[in-house]
């Protein structure tokens, strides 16, 4: 499989190994110095292209990936306000997308537990649950899309919760969304230097806690599970999210 790589910082060099370590090619690497070398004759070398790049950028990479009808994985997050356009865009134009807050199998092994664990909560109303996530500081969106999924999977199934509110502290100074009312979930963000990714579900009450937590070693599982889904969109058509790949059902 020939790779096109659309975002070349760490993750990017991180795929990059792994996909090699898998027999691929890497046909294109584009990352901030060269982004004029991101055409549609270029994207053409390609079978499929991973996109891991920044918010700003990821909705020009998406759509020269169309205009150059090649599939492409996206893991950027912070672009979601105008994902139901992409979604019209791929599917109008016959395109092939797969997009996930993360690629990681364990991750998403996390976010179907989570789900079930919020639907058996509703039993007992006197746990409060907030979500908490420390990333590294370089990180750019808050909250990550990670915790944003989890949050979600919580106030589908959890009635007590009707939407999400963030808290970022980052240096020791916190900055709120809004005063968190009881039937917002909290989304405590936390940024600390070289920390992958952790995510905590916390449900809390006056005897006790519950939590439920995954943490990222390194970066190598959001890779393995990006180039994995690279390997599966190939040859299908259509607009998927990452539950579309992995079956958990029991």
């Amino acid at each position: 499989m020939k790779i096109a790589l659309l975002g070349y910082g760490k993750m990017g060099k991180i795929i990059e190994k792994m996909a090699i370590d898998r027999k691929h090619e890497i046909v294109l690497k584009i990352g901030t110095d060269n982004q004029d070398q991101l055409t549609i004759e270029n994207l053409q070398m390609a079978d499929v292209a991973i996109e891991f790049s920044t918010p700003a950028t990821v909705s020009g990479n998406i759509d020269v990936c169309f205009k150059a009808n090649v599939p492409v994985v996206v893991g950027t997050t912070g672009w979601y306000n105008q994902l139901q356009q992409v979604k019209e865009q791929c599917e109008q134009s016959n395109c092939s997308l797969i997009y996930a807050s993360n690629f990681s199998v364990g991750v998403n092994v996390f976010f179907y537990v989570n789900k079930i664990l919020a639907k058996l909560m509703n039993k007992y109303p006197y746990y409060d649950v907030q979500v908490e996530e420390i990333h590294h500081t370089q990180k750019l969106d808050s909250p990550s899309g990670t915790a944003i999924t989890i949050a979600e999977g919580i106030i589908e199934n959890l009635e007590a919760k009707k939407e999400w509110a963030n808290v970022l502290t980052t240096g020791g100074e916190e900055t709120a969304d809004e005063n968190i009312k009881s039937n917002q979930l909290l989304i405590e963000s936390l940024r600390i230097e070289n920390v992958p990714g952790t995510h905590t579900v916390i449900y809390d009450s006056e005897v006790d806690s519950i939590e439920f937590k995954h943490t990222a070693h390194n970066r190598n599982g959001f890779a393995l599970g990006a180039i994995l889904a690279a390997e599966w969109i190939q040859e299908k058509k259509g607009f998927h999210s990452i539950q579309d790949m992995f079956d958990f059902s029991i």
